[in-house]
């Protein structure tokens, strides 16, 4: 994923966790608040550690159309 777009969604992500983290502070709901204090960063990290997956033909894998008893 191209760097402008992850960061993009980070900064995303961000903001819409801050927003979380006020609203349920602003309902009184103390649990689902610190559980939007830990997803937030959570899914940020997670963005940046795990690699994106990318699959080409070059696999191994038959194409769908070309396998035995497959319907056309």
């Amino acid at each position: 994923m191209p760097f402008p777009i992850k960061f993009g969604l980070s900064v995303a992500v961000a903001l819409a966790a801050l927003g979380g983290w006020f609203y349920m502070g602003y309902l009184g709901q103390s649990g689902p608040q610190w559980a939007v204090a830990f997803l937030g960063p959570f899914m940020i990290v997670s963005l940046w550690i795990f690699p994106e997956v990318m699959r080409t033909r070059s696999e191994g894998r038959t194409p769908r159309h070309q396998l035995k008893g497959a319907r056309p």
